[in-house]
């Protein structure tokens, strides 16, 4: 796997208005830690983080840092974006050394054409591999133009690269194959959709009416019964009664 080197820098300013400063300059604030030492702040291009991002290992990207005259290879563990720009925020980098064996998340990418009469279920997006961290494979590719209705492919059925573990439950699915539904089916189900919605507007508005109702009574005091508190039965009391 290729190194991307970077030039970073240290900071020695924190807080979130310093970071602020830091995005405004075109650097990415990042926090360096790993192998027993104290977490050690950095700031870098936020274009060549961003170029490195863009390679074929993605967020896996081994980064070559050069700090105050020295190498470190580092791992992205965490990358925060900006919800609105979608710009990198933020992010942490795990120290490595070359032989290290780590824990990465490779992408799984499905290639080709599912069968006409099926739908491609997608239940994992990414696989936990254990790996060298100077031998971080690039996505796997899967070929689902082979695959038949009913069928699925698992993590174990995975072809991993050369000295490589995989870390996911091996029985975990990946892709699964689904039966298309019908045209008669979708019809069925849009009708029963349509029936509950109206069943759902009518009883919303006998809701409302029985309301409207209630108040009206409320507002002219009809339908109201004074109970005869001396007698204990219902309707109006002999002093309630008007005289005749």
């Amino acid at each position: 796997m290729s190194e991307v080197r970077i030039a970073a820098e240290p900071r020695t300013e924190f807080g979130k208005g310093a970071a602020r400063r830091t995005r405004r300059a075109g650097k990415v604030p990042a926090v360096l830690y790993g192998h027993g030492e104290d977490p050690r702040h950095i700031a870098l291009p936020a274009r060549d983080f961003e170029h490195a991002l863009r390679t074929e290992a993605g967020a896996n990207v081994l980064l070559d840092l050069q700090i105050d005259g020295a190498s470190e290879l580092a791992l992205a563990k965490a990358i925060q974006r900006d919800p609105l720009r979608g710009a990198v925020a933020h992010v942490d980098l795990l120290l490595v050394r070359r032989g290290e064996r780590v824990t990465v998340d490779v992408p799984v990418v499905a290639e080709g054409e599912a069968p006409s009469d099926g739908l491609l279920d997608v239940q994992l997006t990414t696989v936990s591999l254990e790996v060298e961290a100077t031998s971080i494979p690039q996505p796997i590719h899967l070929d689902i133009s082979v695959l038949e209705v009913g069928q699925s492919v698992h993590a174990g059925d995975l072809k991993l690269p050369e000295g490589a573990e995989l870390k996911t439950d091996p029985e975990a699915t990946i892709i699964h194959i689904a039966q298309a539904p019908t045209a008669a089916q979708i019809d069925a189900e849009l009708a029963q959709a349509e029936a509950e919605l109206g069943a759902g507007e009518a009883g919303a508005a006998a809701q409302e009416a029985a309301k409207a109702e209630a108040e009206s009574e409320a507002a002219t005091g009809e339908g109201d019964v004074v109970p005869d508190t001396q007698s204990g039965e219902g309707g109006p009391s002999p002093e309630q009664t008007p005289a005749e």
